[in-house]
């Protein structure tokens, strides 16, 4: 499978018009003032556009345009706070850091996150998720028996489909036992993507 060359940068769009020009010096306003409890942006890549979000402790979603923008925004008013604006300076880290992933020069990420949104035995899928090597794969039932539960291998299923920070932990790196990509968040074609690069990657 050809993997698709990295998009130039991984840099929001420059504001559009009034309205975005307002909004992003009310979320810098608001970074200063400490005022935003989750701060957003948006960054193209070749997976397509995600929104990325973070609170003071760390990043908390990374999500798919497939998985609705506006409604993961939301979710994160409801889940977290309200107060959810723009980001200043906060994403710069992991834009640069998911810019250096895309463009080959980045195997693993050095960003605090929050994890939060993920609790019980989901939290503790998505420790063992962190533990999968770039370029290597393991299977559902794998990962539920090195999660300490080899029966529950639909509840890794669920662990990885709601996953709150793809990519940065790698969901996409668990297969079916038969080496079948199975569902992931983004999609399909997002998951062979990022298999795709990894494995170009470490044959090259």
């Amino acid at each position: 499978m050809t993997v698709p060359d990295p998009l130039t940068t991984l840099l929001p769009d420059p504001p559009t018009s009034d309205v975005d020009r307002l909004l992003a010096r009310l979320g810098r306003t608001a970074e200063a003032r400490e005022l935003a409890d989750v701060g957003h942006r948006t960054v193209d890549s070749p997976v397509g556009t995600l929104l990325l979000a973070a609170t003071a402790r760390g990043l908390v979603t990374v999500a798919y345009a497939v998985q609705d923008h506006e409604a993961v925004l939301a979710r994160l008013a409801t889940r977290i706070s309200p107060r959810v604006l723009p980001a200043g300076h906060r994403l710069d880290a992991a834009a640069r850091e998911l810019e250096e992933y895309f463009a080959g020069r980045r195997r693993s990420f050095d960003l605090a996150v929050d994890l939060q949104l993920a609790r019980g035995f989901r939290h503790t899928v998505l420790g063992h998720l962190r533990g999968i090597g770039y370029g290597r794969t393991t299977s559902y039932a794998g990962l539920a028996a090195a999660s300490g539960s080899p029966a529950a291998v639909r509840a890794v299923g669920t662990a990885c489909a709601t996953n709150p920070l793809p990519i940065v932990i790698p969901c996409h790196r668990v297969v079916r036992s038969d080496g079948s990509m199975g569902r992931y968040v983004g999609g399909a074609n997002a998951k062979a993507t990022l298999l795709a690069l990894e494995t170009h990657e470490e044959n090259p």
